[in-house]
C-alpha cells in the first residue's frame, strides 16, 4: 500500500542523503520534487530527535538522575 510504498522511498532519500547529495541531487536521482525530498529528510529528523529524547529520559530514570 500507500504507506510501504512512502517508507521504501523515504529510505532511498536517506541512502541518497547518506552518499552526500543535496536535495536538488536526490530529488533528479529518484524523480521526486526537491520538496518531497525535504519534507523525507525533515521527517527523519524528527524522528531522530524524538527517539534521542526518549533514550535520554530513559537513561536518566535508570540511573536515577531524574
Amino acid at each position: 500500500g500507500f504507506v510501504c510504498k512512502r517508507q521504501g522511498r523515504e529510505r532511498e532519500v536517506l541512502l541518497a542523503a547518506a552518499t552526500g547529495a543535496d536535495a536538488r541531487e536526490i530529488a533528479t536521482r529518484l524523480s521526486l520534487g526537491e520538496g518531497t525530498v525535504r519534507n523525507y529528510l525533515s521527517s527523519a529528523i524528527a524522528k531522530t530527535h524524538a527517539r534521542n529524547r526518549t533514550e535520554a529520559a530513559r537513561t536518566a530514570e535508570t540511573n536515577g538522575w531524574l
